[in-house]
């Protein structure tokens, strides 16, 4: 898991180019990104519980805050939590199982490295059982 903030350009390769017009961010630079998609969530919703193993995805926060949860697939530990808030990025390799609670109303978008879209959308997604986040909690 890698997280960074695109306003506060807490990315080393990434620039932001500001003028009379206004600013422009990168959020990417030299990636190679197959898929994106737009997710609205209601607040409280969970989304996740899932892993993949030959996507890469890249997760920015436009609205709302949500919880981030997250752990190696192999691992015996509990998962981590982060809360996640307008402008960061939070970057899930393969391997590596996830969830979201939306903690407000909540839009993101998800650029994905691999086949996390379109007609591929299930194809590299797996569920874990018991889930990472439940409607009652962490588990």
């Amino acid at each position: 898991m890698k997280t960074f903030n695109i306003w506060r350009n807490s990315e080393p390769s990434l620039e932001t180019n500001v003028d009379d017009r206004g600013r422009i961010s990168d959020i990417f630079y030299d990636e190679n990104i197959n898929h994106v998609a737009i997710i609205a969530s209601e607040q409280n919703s969970i989304r996740g519980n899932h892993y993949h193993k030959l996507t890469t995805q890249h997760v920015l926060v436009i609205k709302g805050e949500l919880e981030y949860w997250f752990k190696p697939l192999e691992s015996e530990a509990a998962a981590e939590t982060l809360i996640l808030k307008e402008g960061d990025i939070v970057t899930t390799p393969p391997f590596e199982v996830h969830a979201f609670r939306f903690l407000s109303s909540n839009e993101f978008i998800v650029f994905s490295q691999g086949l996390r879209g379109g007609k591929d959308y299930e194809n590299d997604t797996f569920r874990i059982d018991p889930p990472l986040v439940s409607d009652t909690g962490k588990l």
